[in-house]
């Protein structure tokens, strides 16, 4: 509560603080991703073993250079990108104020989200069986716009949100109550 408690407002009081999950999150949109990362990663690494240990000729270096950005997005989006998404919510912090939402990152530079509670756009709740779910401020941005890597990766999506909370529905609740 140390690193919280100099966002405050004067007067302002914390009604809630919590963290995401910090383990593997499949989203429905992983049905459609993870078989073309698939597919991506898999025709990247057999175009660069062919070009680099099968062509014994000496190749030209640019086609052989040509195909690491690929190996490299195809690292990523298939493997890489559940890995970074869990070590960005590892460094997450979420409050609810009687006058705010706050999301604090933590880190080599720290960064803070603030959402004023009575102007909210709108609020989601996606909620899941054992209690868990992400609660978003704001409507989702389309999962194919500009400057979402959201698709990919919840911890990079630009609509504020506490991605995968315990107890959601009484967090949403309190939210509701606060924004009233």
């Amino acid at each position: 509560m140390d690193a919280a408690s100099r966002l405050l407002l004067s007067g302002e009081r914390v009604l809630w603080e919590g963290k995401p999950s910090t383990g593997l999150i499949l989203r429905p949109i992983d049905v459609f991703l993870i078989p073309f990362s698939l597919m991506w990663g898999g025709f990247a690494l057999f175009w660069n073993l062919s070009v680099w240990m099968i062509d014994t000729d000496g190749g030209d270096l640019l086609f052989k250079i040509w195909g690491l950005p690929f190996l490299i997005v195809g690292i990523y989006i298939t493997v890489g990108r559940f890995w970074i998404d869990m070590r960005q919510r590892q460094r997450l912090t979420y409050l609810v104020t009687d006058h705010r939402i706050l999301i604090v990152k933590q880190g080599s530079s720290s960064t803070t989200k603030s959402v004023d509670i009575k102007r909210l756009p709108s609020l989601e709740l996606e909620e899941r069986r054992d209690g868990t779910g992400t609660i978003c401020f704001g409507t989702s941005s389309n999962w194919f716009g500009r400057n979402n890597f959201g698709i990919w990766q919840p911890s990079l999506d630009p609509t504020p949100q506490f991605i995968r909370i315990e107890n959601a529905r009484k967090i949403y609740e309190l939210i509701e109550e606060q924004a009233r």
